[in-house]
């Protein structure tokens, strides 16, 4: 079995020493130096708090080897986890609770594809990723349900027993353009006909 290539990055020498030191004694995993030109596995990066410069850093580390990065911060901030993240972050440390033990667990957990973040910056990440993707449908003109405020309205009519020329009348619309919208959603959605469509939108809560 092949170790766990790791690459540590910080500011401070001595702790670099101390973090690869740990790291290269424990079975299976091997710290890469700088100057080498091995595939990383994962990367380990020690700071203060995640600045504009450690960003760039890590923006760096990205590009070049394209690796899961553990970040040990002194200090960490809600608004600061999305850039993490968008620079291959999978696990956050709080520098005062960052023993050996917990950093080889992130190292060994990083390598498998998992992360670990602390509850509350992950409850953070996840509502900054549920309101980009309500502003993007937004912008689209969709509802969450992926119905479009025009296929809302024909569905909304349709279940309450309007057929397609009172649907057409309702909207000042055409009966074609009325079959056209139909045929768009069920299609688009892969839905089965005219009920299914209705029991979806309901379902998701659009009408």
């Amino acid at each position: 079995m092949n170790p766990i290539r790791v690459f540590v990055r910080t500011v401070d020498p001595l702790t670099s020493m101390a973090v690869g030191h740990y790291l290269g004694t424990r079975p299976g995993i091997e710290v890469v130096p700088a100057e080498a030109s091995t595939p990383v596995d994962v990367v380990v990066v020690v700071a203060e708090r995640l600045t504009v410069q450690v960003a760039s850093t890590l923006r760096g580390l990205k590009a070049n080897l394209n690796a899961p990065v553990i970040m040990i911060l002194c200090e960490t901030a809600r608004e600061d986890l999305v850039t993490a993240v968008e620079c291959n972050v999978v696990a956050v440390l709080p520098r005062a609770a960052a023993r050996g033990e917990r950093i080889e667990e992130a190292v060994r957990t990083a390598a498998e594809g998992g992360g670990l973040l602390p509850s509350s910056m992950l409850g953070e990440l996840l509502k900054r990723f549920e309101r980009l993707q309500r502003e993007a449908l937004s912008s689209d003109g969709l509802h969450s349900s992926g119905l479009t405020t025009r296929e809302i309205d024909v569905l909304r009519l349709m279940s309450h027993g309007f057929d397609t020329s009172e649907i057409a009348e309702e909207l000042n619309s055409s009966e074609r353009a009325v079959k056209r919208v139909v045929s768009g959603v069920t299609g688009r959605l892969n839905l089965r006909n005219r009920p299914h469509a209705v029991a979806y939108a309901l379902r998701m809560g659009a009408i």
